[in-house]
C-alpha cells in the first residue's frame, strides 16, 4: 500500500476515533449539564422509562405537581419505606452501600441500598437492569443530585417521575388513578400503600393490596408517624 494511501487511512482513524471519544464524554457530561437546568423550578424533567413510553408509541399519564402540594402523609412515608436517612447523607448511604460490597464478595445475595437520590438518577439518567456498570455512573450522579438540588427539589422530582402501574407516573397521576383524589388529600393509609408499592408497582398495586401488602404498609404506616427528625429537612 502506497505510504500516502496508508497516511490517509491513519488519520481518518485517528479523526473518527477522536470524534468518538468527543461524542462518549459529551453523553457522560450531559447528565450534570441537566441537574443545572433542573434547578429551574418550572422545569419538569421527564424520566427514562417516559421516554421510552413514548418511544414504543404507548403514551403515559403524569401530572407534575409541587411539592408544597403533595401530602406530607405521602412524603413521611415514602421516606421511611425507601430511604430513612434520606435527610442526612450526601446523596449515598455508605454504610449500607459497604454492606452490598461485602456481601456481594461473599457471594451472599445483596439487599437493596439505593437512596431516593440514586434512584432519581438512574430514573432521570439510566437504565432499569442492575448491573455494576449501571451504579457506577449511578453514584456520582447521585451525589451531583444531592449537591446541586435542594433535599425539597430532589424530592419533588423523585415523586413526580417515579412509576406508580402501567403508564403511571408521577404522585398526581399515582393518586388519581388509584384513589380517584389529588395527591395533597392522601391518607396515611392510602400514602403507605402507594410507598410500599414502589419496588414493583406493576405487581404491587395500590389500590388492591393483598394480605402481605396491607401488612407492610401497617409497618410503614407506623414508622411514618414517628418519622420526626427524619424528615426535617424537608418541612422545616
Amino acid at each position: 500500500m502506497p505510504v500516502s494511501r496508508w497516511s490517509r487511512l491513519r488519520s481518518t482513524f485517528r479523526s473518527r476515533w477522536r470524534g468518538l471519544v468527543k461524542l462518549v464524554i459529551a453523553i457522560m457530561l450531559l447528565p450534570y449539564a441537566l441537574m443545572l437546568l433542573y434547578l429551574l423550578p418550572f422545569i419538569h424533567p421527564v424520566s427514562t422509562l417516559m421516554l421510552g413510553e413514548l418511544v414504543m408509541l404507548r403514551g403515559y399519564d403524569r401530572r407534575w405537581v409541587d411539592f408544597e402540594d403533595i401530602s406530607p402523609n405521602l412524603v413521611q412515608a415514602v421516606m421511611m419505606s425507601e430511604d430513612g436517612q434520606f435527610c442526612f447523607h450526601g446523596g449515598v448511604d455508605w454504610g449500607e452501600m459497604r454492606g452490598v460490597v461485602k456481601d456481594a464478595l461473599a457471594g451472599e445475595a445483596t439487599r437493596g441500598a439505593s437512596t431516593i437520590p440514586m434512584q432519581t438518577a438512574k430514573n432521570l439518567f439510566l437504565w432499569n437492569s442492575r448491573s455494576f456498570v449501571r451504579k457506577a455512573l449511578e453514584v456520582p450522579l447521585a451525589i451531583s443530585a444531592d449537591f446541586i438540588w435542594s433535599k425539597q427539589r430532589l424530592m419533588e422530582i423523585y415523586l413526580n417521575i417515579a412509576e406508580w402501574g402501567p403508564g403511571i407516573y408521577g404522585i398526581e397521576a399515582a393518586a388519581q388513578y388509584h384513589f380517584k383524589i389529588p395527591a395533597s388529600k392522601l391518607s396515611k393509609k392510602q400514602a403507605a400503600l402507594l410507598a410500599v408499592s414502589l419496588p414493583n408497582p406493576i405487581t404491587r398495586v395500590a389500590s388492591k393490596p393483598g394480605r402481605g401488602m396491607r401488612r407492610l404498609a401497617a409497618v410503614i404506616e407506623r414508622r411514618a408517624r414517628g418519622s420526626g427528625d427524619y424528615i426535617k429537612c424537608l418541612y422545616e
